[in-house]
């Protein structure tokens, strides 16, 4: 066996033998309430939290951290069998105490009725972030909606006429009723709601593969259920529906079940 052989052979058993490593861009930082856009080579299947991730054509995904995610995260890929798992770092955020008073006090203690109406309309935006749909707006660069003052950032808690209440899950942007609110990015409108009793007339938008903008306490919706919208669309008006003490804009994010932070997908406000 000559050298050249030799050299061959071993460089053959190299590759034949070398481990396969998954080629993993991930884009966004690592926080909470972060959304992160990650890509992958084709044929590779990706797994998070135990669920097998939809891809674009090109091999891009999407996840969601929520407002209280643990401090490490995992990403499974698995290539031509090969299982690899891949951590990341998330670093933990401080959020804010909120005290809101003058909203209606129906809204706070709700009676037995309101609270079997809460439910109800519950269900039916919880249907609404189920879906997964096979659309690529989620990697668009978000814009506001609209701009203006905010009056309500993510992760706070609110405390409505000294009642603490679950934490708030999204950005407000105060504005007078009728303000035009438009598409932060393109999706299909999955949810149309004129009159929810907690978050009045109710938007969801699906910008594909379980990421969604929720627009609620809006006097006015000028899309249907079914829509399919492109980015900077009129898509309803501010309003002072639902319990708000104000009128202004509340817009909310998820990633299927898991709540995130609009204001880290748009930049800063001129």
């Amino acid at each position: 066996m000559n050298q050249l052989f030799r050299l061959a052979l071993t460089a053959l058993i190299a590759i034949v033998f070398s481990p396969i490593v998954c080629a993993l861009d991930i884009k966004g930082e690592w926080q909470q309430g972060a959304v992160i856009i990650g890509q992958v080579a084709k044929g590779t299947q990706v797994e998070y939290k135990e669920r097998k991730l939809q891809l674009t054509a090109d091999g891009k995904f999407v996840i969601g951290l929520g407002r209280d995610a643990p401090n490490k995260a995992v990403i499974t890929t698995i290539t031509n069998g090969k299982v690899q798992q891949h951590s990341f770092s998330v670093k933990a955020r401080e959020y804010n105490i909120q005290r809101v008073e003058g909203v209606p006090q129906a809204t706070v203690e709700p009676n037995k009725e309101q609270d079997e109406r809460i439910a109800r309309e519950a269900a039916l935006v919880s249907q609404a972030r189920k879906v997964d749909l096979p659309l690529d707006f989620f990697a668009q660069k978000f814009q506001w909606p609209l701009l203006g003052p905010i009056s309500g950032v993510y992760g706070s808690q609110r405390v409505y006429n000294g009642i603490p209440k679950t934490p708030h899950f999204g950005v407000d942007i105060a504005k007078p009723v009728g303000t035009l609110v438009k598409a932060p990015a393109g999706g299909v409108v999955t949810l149309v709601h004129p009159d929810m009793f907690l978050s009045g007339g109710t938007l969801i938008i699906d910008h594909g593969h379980g990421l969604s903008s929720t627009m609620i306490h809006l006097s006015k919706i000028l899309v249907k259920e079914g829509d399919k919208v492109e980015q900077g669309k009129d898509i309803a008006l501010v309003g002072q529906t639902g319990r708000a003490s104000g009128p202004h804009l509340h817009w909310a994010m998820n990633w299927f079940e898991e709540r995130v932070d609009p204001q880290l997908l748009v930049p800063p406000q001129p």
